[in-house]
Order: C-alpha cells, then sequence, then structure tokens
C-alpha cells in the first residue's frame, strides 16, 4: 500500500486519537483505508500513542484510556503531548498580546509554550500562578540583562499543584485584587456540557479567580483537550472570549465551539479572498 505523503506522522496521530475518542474505538484495518497508509505505520502510531499514554491498545486497534477525573499527570509529562501543536497555538496566540498590555499567563505546557513567544513583547506586565511560566520571563532577562522594556512578573504564592501551578488561598487573594487586559488560560479540559475542568478543586477556584479578574479570556488548548471533563468546572463556555487550538480539531468540535465563543485554528492557512 503506497503511503499518503499529505500527512505527517503527528498530523495522523492527531486524526487517529480523534477517532478513538469520538467513536469510543477503533480497529488497525479501518485506520488503513481512512488514512491510506499501511497495517504497520497504523500500529506504529497506535504504539507512539500508548506510550505517550492518550490511548490503550487492544487485539486488532486501540480504546480510550479510562482516566479518573481526578487524575492530574504531572508537567513533564503533558509537556511530551502534541508539541507542534502548542507551538503552533502559542505562535497564534502571541499574536493576540499587544506591548504594554498587562495580561495573565496561568499554568500549563501551552502557556509554558506561550511565555517563549512573549519575552520580546515590549512593556508586558505578566501575572502567573505558574512556576515555569515565570521562570521563561526571568531567564530571558537573565541572558540578555536588564533590558529598558521588559516584562514586569509576579508571581503569585500559593500551593503546588503537579503540573508547577501556585493555587489555594494565597493565590486566590492576590488574585482578587487585580485587574487583566487578558488573561491566556490552559485547562485540562473542555466540553459544551461542563465548560472548562481541572481534576484539582484548589486549581479550579485559582482559575476561577483569574476568570473573574480579566477583561478578555482566552482559552489555549489542543484539540484534545476537546470533550474531557475534570472533576470541577470553574468556568462555562460563555464566559471564554476566544478559543486558540490547533487544526486536529474536527469540524463538528469546531461547530459546537462556534456556537459558545470566537474560534482561532492555529496552524491552517488563511482562506483566500473571493
Amino acid at each position: 500500500m503506497s503511503e499518503n505523503p499529505n500527512l505527517l506522522a503527528e498530523q495522523r496521530r492527531a486524526l487517529i486519537l480523534d477517532e478513538v475518542r469520538r467513536r469510543g474505538g477503533v480497529r488497525v484495518n479501518e485506520l488503513t483505508r481512512k488514512l491510506g497508509v499501511s497495517d504497520m505505520t497504523v500500529r506504529r502510531d497506535l504504539d507512539a500513542l500508548s506510550r505517550q499514554g492518550v490511548l490503550e491498545k487492544v487485539h486488532g486497534g486501540a480504546v480510550p484510556v479510562a482516566e479518573a477525573s481526578t487524575h492530574e499527570p504531572g508537567f513533564e509529562a503533558k509537556s511530551g503531548l502534541e508539541p507542534t501543536a502548542k507551538e503552533d497555538i502559542a505562535r497564534a496566540a502571541a499574536e493576540l498580546v499587544a506591548p504594554g498590555a498587562a495580561i495573565a499567563l496561568s499554568g500549563g505546557t501551552t502557556t509554558y509554550a506561550l511565555a517563549h513567544r512573549l519575552v520580546d513583547v515590549p512593556d508586558l506586565t505578566v501575572v502567573t500562578n505558574s512556576v515555569r511560566v515565570a521562570d521563561v520571563f526571568h531567564v530571558a532577562q537573565r541572558t540578555s540583562g536588564a533590558r529598558q522594556g521588559g516584562a514586569t512578573v509576579v508571581l503569585t504564592g500559593g500551593v503546588r499543584t503537579p503540573s508547577d501551578s501556585l493555587v489555594g488561598p494565597v493565590a486566590d487573594q492576590a488574585i482578587a485584587t487585580l485587574h487583566f487586559d487578558a488573561l491566556f488560560l490552559g485547562v485540562h479540559g473542555i466540553s459544551a456540557e461542563a465548560g472548562l475542568s481541572t481534576p484539582n478543586l484548589a486549581e479550579a477556584e485559582t482559575n476561577r479567580r483569574l476568570v473573574q479578574s480579566a477583561r478578555r479570556v482566552v482559552v489555549v488548548a489542543d484539540h484534545t483537550k476537546w470533550g474531557v471533563v475534570g472533576l470541577s468546572s470553574f468556568a462555562a463556555l460563555e464566559q471564554v472570549d476566544t478559543l486558540v487550538t490547533d487544526s486536529g480539531l474536527s469540524a463538528d468540535a469546531r461547530a459546537e465551539v462556534a456556537e459558545h465563543l470566537g474560534l482561532v485554528v492555529a496552524g491552517e492557512p488563511e482562506p483566500e479572498a473571493d
């Protein structure tokens, strides 16, 4: 069987994962026909996705991983998932940040990627409850020297989560006194029914405070977060202004998102004007 030259490995695996989650399982022979690739290629893709922990291989195919709603992966575990999608999202989200703005960045690996894109934006004030995000700006300033127009970074206090976010009453009180032009929010899960959710109860309350303190809420989340529901919801989709996601989001999901908020799909060419 000839391979489909138009699909990169990561694009193929995103499509496979979407099929598994949407249908509750797929067979290898179905994927070979749908993707136009060999049986061996599909099995390699399933092996890679299984190692990432996002699906479970079974005889002749794959099924979704049955995770508890309280399961919270660590930062390092999440860093290896969808790296190209996160970079595309970060690039698109960075275009929404104006020099001199006061913004908030929540914890998460996608906001971490975004932080790297923002280190050269002049005169930013950045409030974050992410140790990793704060370190990005700290390292950038240390390596380039204290330069005029560098970001002012405010790191909230709080209790550290597995994803290296600071949450709890100390963080909540600090955030409640502040007002941001925009919040860039990473999420564990997003769905039409549950809205934005997380498996960590304390993080849910801190994220709720972040949303309340922002004039504009921008969620940065790759397509694998759609349909995922954590233990605690902290915002409805109607409280979000924009979702910046990647091209792996299915057409059905895009239509559902568009009913509630603005949608930016990163990594896709702009439609040509008529």
